[in-house]
């Protein structure tokens, strides 16, 4: 016992012994912390435990700096390894150092536990402020104050500070920590830190049970994982709430993606699995009574966790076994053997403390548990993580009375059912259990949940609409997405229809009627496609995604295609497979439903996920697993992956299914998965109204907003006002386009060719800062104001280049702006922006976000970069008159055309192709149409070129040889361009005037 570096509290926290080496810890607070034999560096705060270093401090107050200067002096001054030194510095060296590093200021906490220089990444520590990132106004700390060491030799850390530091922590009103009046804030937004997380049996806690390090195949120690803020609090909060209400209590947990969930649920598996009746750390007890109520008993016999079959395989049995103190005590059931619940006998009765199952073992697992609790009196607690299965079994009569009609009809259809569901069907109608506790995590809770997992304000009221059931503990989207954890998959959310308005000049889409003629030649192919059917979808989808989805993260973005039925997956299916071909694009597709799928409009015999005409290359492979290769690129689902499917590579969705309520946000979900360099996503929605879509996101997320832009002009007034602004030049804007676009350019030139106009912008916004000093100190009120104004005018560019980026990544969706001026700003701003730290300015630029990703064009082959000045029109909208010709638009049915697209002919076909197939199949139907033959006899040729009536005979020409030649019918139909190539080639080689006039003359001499 000697020899222990620290003693922390165990579980069973009864040996006096133990408590005597606890209370002997020493905890101490050393100010301007010198750290190395190399220079006269010092932390602001270091933190002891035992005379070992276990955590550092930098300290930032909002009034001068922000907690962004306390991170970015860890990241540049803080270097464990700084450059010409022979010897790292122990304090700041990965794992040997402090074990965490806190970047704080009056307002923020951040925190990281290896730092790697500039490449440090710091994770957020706040409380969240209403739903959102940050934290709230400070109030008194509700809970005790810190214990103090024996003879108050070790005092709270709040009060081991130095007189500098006490200046930026001590509380901001002149009263201190009094009675204040309502809304007054009594100090500092991050008290909390040192108030309650450095509280010495808190942070005794945080060191001996939280901190857990993960090791490699070697053993060697990989990363150390220091709780989250709501990790943390949810997990303290569920088992101070345990312990006071006892067994039996229902408990949900509301964290969303991005929250870290699967430690969270290692930490509560084990922390329940311990939990005894008279302790409770860091946690009062609330009275007496309980301490004596069945003195030191384990609350918990087993805890079962239940999860999807791929996250017990990977993530969540990996955190369970890493936080695993004691080795042994851990099981994990799949089902896989003959008898589960054999397997699941043995281990629940076997002394594993938690036993971990899947969904599919669930309903049996939770039959047992059941089985113990009410014959044996044992107790457990379940902890159900998000998992989905379309596997009901004898559940599915129970089913029935929590889903709705809509659930219902797709499980039918191959749908899934999660453990929400399973949990409610299994638990409606049934009296409370007091020997099974249940707690459920869940991003996005049903309806369903709450009323029975919920906890209502006045327990002793029933639910009503001022007692409405709340989330034991919140994690919000919001609070996820402004932390940067997830990305907000609304930003660009395109219903297909406001595409349609926007590109067509504010025209409906109608579904039956659509205008024949030319298009704006600046409108993106996809647009131009009209999707009445399937086969018109797949062309919008791999037109937009090779476009808009392709290019991003270097290439490697996927997509996914939600669409309404099995039945349709098998169709969908078919037909992107047979237009990938036919186009000759490289683009691997994956479709994944549940069972067989009966269509002889298809095939002949039934389809399945397996099938060699669904999934052809899978070779046994899981469909997860296949997506995850760079052989596939799009998949498609049916009732399936809808929901728990973690692909960070998803860029893009494109959704052909009625979605509503948690569906909707489940489902667009899939998208917000974080990513290096993945700062975009897309959404094409076919059928959905967006005021829909919104109110479901709305529901998780209150401040959700959906892009509303109706001005496709907007961005080129932008361009212009940025310009205008002058802080930058065109010659800086080509230098930095291109360098993007040179394949073999190097980071250094793109740092380069950002440099001169970073530093011109920062070292101006220092100098109006120093101007306004200078004016506020000699009462000049007319230079403060300049001063003022050239700062306000720095960072409205700012906000003003952002909402370009903004914009653009929108409309460049719908209008091809080419490689004009515009795409060259959004590629500039785009590297411009993370540089322009205003307010932060140090010696040097940090280039460390300049990471050279090469730009790759919108349509490599097809158009040149133009780098040199000039003036670039704007897209016009479309007229009234239509695209300038003579003739009078003319309204066709959907379903008798395709629309426009841009290629001539692709494929292998010649110019003797196009002859052939002009003169022995469109010449000789045109030659049949008696309107033509009229107008070529009584018309110069010229004049007959520019007739209305040739270019709808040309339409009906082709639509009649659709059926007989239908490649090269096809391309003509989907292509302005093929029909005006077509033109030339019967009005030139092909004569088709002078035949007609020949056929004029034929009938005159016969009637003659």
């Amino acid at each position: 016992s000697d020899r222990l570096l620290a003693q922390f509290k165990p579980a069973l926290a009864i040996n006096p012994d133990i408590l005597a080496r606890y209370a002997a810890n020493r905890l101490r607070v050393v100010r301007q912390l010198r750290y190395s034999l190399h220079n006269e560096n010092a932390m602001d705060i270091g933190l002891f435990l035992n005379g070992i270093p276990v955590a550092t401090a930098e300290l930032k107050t909002d009034f001068t700096q922000s907690v962004e200067d306390a991170i970015d002096q860890y990241r540049f001054d803080r270097e464990p390894r700084p450059k010409g030194q022979g010897n790292p510095e122990p304090l700041l060296s990965f794992p040997n150092g402090a074990l965490v590093h806190f970047a704080v200021s009056n307002s923020e906490v951040y925190m990281t536990t290896q730092l790697a220089g500039a490449a440090t990444r710091f994770l957020p520590f706040n409380r969240g402020n209403h739903g959102g990132a940050g934290n709230p106004a400070y109030s008194p700390s509700p809970r005790p104050s810190p214990v103090e060491g024996e003879g108050g030799k070790n005092p709270p850390i709040s009060s081991a500070t130095s007189v500098r530091e006490k200046d930026i922590l001590a509380p901001l009103s002149p009263s201190g920590r009094g009675a204040g009046g309502e809304g007054e804030q009594y100090g500092h937004r991050t008290a909390y830190l040192w108030e309650d997380i450095w509280a010495r049996d808190s942070w005794l806690e945080i060191l001996g049970r939280y901190l857990v390090a993960q090791k490699d195949r070697k053993n060697q120690i990989k990363n150390i994982i220091f709780p989250r803020f709501h990790q943390l609090d949810g997990t303290r909060k569920l088992l101070a709430a345990v312990l006071q209400e006892g067994a039996g209590g229902k408990y949900l947990i509301q964290h969303s993606a991005g929250s870290g969930k699967t430690n969270s649920i290692a930490w509560s598996a084990h922390f329940l699995a311990d939990l005894h009746s008279a302790t409770a750390p860091c946690v009062a007890l609330p009275s007496a009574s309980m301490q004596s109520n069945a003195a030191h008993e384990k609350l918990f016999d087993t805890v079962l966790v239940v999860s999807d079959r791929n996250v017990l395989d990977s993530q969540l049995q990996e955190a369970i076994f890493d936080f695993e103190r004691t080795a042994g005590v851990v099981a994990t059931i799949k089902g896989e053997s003959a008898s589960k619940s054999g397997e699941l006998a043995a281990a629940l009765s076997g002394g594993k403390k938690i036993v971990v199952c899947t969904i599919q073992t669930f309903p049996f697992a939770l039959k047992a548990v059941r089985e113990l609790a009410a014959t044996q009196g044992k107790r457990f607690a379940v902890i159900a993580d998000e998992a989905h299965s379309s596997q009901t079994g004898e559940a599915a009569a129970k089913l029935k009375a929590v889903l709705s009609a809509e659930e219902l009809q797709e499980l039918s259809d191959g749908g899934e059912v999660g453990t929400e569901d399973l949990l409610a069907a299994q638990m409606t109608n049934r009296s409370a259990e007091s020997g099974i506790t249940y707690v459920a995590f869940t991003a996005t809770p049903k309806a369903k949940t709450l009323e029975l997992f919920g906890r209502r304000p006045n327990p002793d009221l029933p639910a009503g609409a001022d007692n409405l059931p709340a989330p034991f503990h919140v994690y919000s989207m919001r609070q996820a997405i402004e932390e940067g954890f997830i990305l907000d998959v609304l930003k660009n959310y395109t219903p297909y229809k406001l595409a349609f308005k926007l590109a067509h000049d504010g025209k409906e889409l109608d579904d039956n009627e659509v205008e024949r003629g030319e298009a704006l030649k600046g409108i993106m192919r996809w647009v131009r496609l009209h999707p009445y059917n399937i086969s018109q979808k797949v062309q919008v989808v791999v037109e937009h995604f090779r476009e808009n989805v392709a290019p991003l993260l270097n290439g490697k973005a996927k997509a996914m295609v939600v669409v309404g039925s099995r039945l349709e997956a098998v169709r969908w299916r078919l037909a992107i497979d047979k237009y990938i071909k036919e186009n000759g694009y490289k683009i691997g597709t994956l479709v994944a439903f549940s069972g067989e799928v009966t269509d002889p409009q298809s095939g002949a015999d039934p389809f399945s996920e397996t099938s060699r005409a669904m999934n052809p290359s899978l070779k046994g492979r899981d469909i997860r697993e296949a997506f995850n290769t760079d052989d596939y690129q799009i998949l498609l689902v049916a009732n399936k992956f809808q929901t728990g499917f973690d692909q960070p590579l998803l860029c893009g969705m494109y959704v052909d299914k009625r979605l509503a309520g948690i569906a909707a946000v489940q489902t667009l979900s899939r998208l917000n998965r974080a990513y290096q360099g993945k700062d975009t996503t897309y959404v094409v929605d076919f059928v959905n109204a967006p005021e829909d879509i919104l109110a479901a996101f709305k529901t998780y997320y209150e401040t959700a907003e959906l892009s509303n832009v109706t001005d496709p002009h907007r961005v080129f007034d932008l361009r212009m006002k940025l310009d205008a602004a002058g802080f930058y030049d065109e010659f800086e804007v080509n230098r930095v386009v291109e360098v993007e676009f040179n394949p073999n350019a190097k980071q250094s030139e793109l740092a380069g060719a950002l440099e001169p106009v970073v530093s011109r912008l920062l070292l101006r916004y220092k100098a109006a800062q120093d101007k306004l000093k200078i004016a506020k100190a000699n009462e000049d009120g007319k230079a403060a104001t300049d001063a003022q104004s050239e700062l306000d005018a720095l960072i409205l560019f700012k906000h003003d280049m952002a909402a370009f980026q903004r914009m653009y990544a929108f409309l460049s969706q719908i209008f091809d702006y080419g490689n004009t001026a515009i795409e060259k700003r959004f590629i500039f701003y785009r590297r411009l922006l993370p540089l322009l730290a205003f307010g932060r300015e140090r010696e040097g630029i940090d280039l460390s976000k300049v990471i050279l990703t090469h730009h790759n064009l919108k349509r490599t082959g097809k158009r040149d970069l133009a780098l040199e000045t000039g003036d670039y029109k704007k897209l016009e909208p479309m007229s009234g008159a239509g695209s300038g010709s003579i003739q009078e638009k003319e309204k066709a049915y959907l379903v008798e055309i395709i629309a426009k697209v841009n290629d001539l002919f692709e494929g292998e076909l010649t110019d003797d192709d196009r002859l052939v197939y002009v003169n022995s199949v469109i010449k000789g139907k045109l030659l049949e149409s008696q309107i033509l033959v009229k107008q070529a006899a009584n018309n110069t040729k010229e004049q007959f070129a520019n007739s209305p009536d040739l270019s709808n005979e040309l339409m009906n020409a082709i639509i009649d040889a659709f059926a007989a030649h239908n490649t090269m019918s096809k391309q003509a139909l989907d292509s302005a361009r093929v029909r005006g190539g077509l033109r030339e080639i019967l009005l030139g080689p092909a004569q088709l005037y002078e035949a007609l006039r020949e056929r004029a003359g034929a009938g005159l001499a016969g009637r003659g």
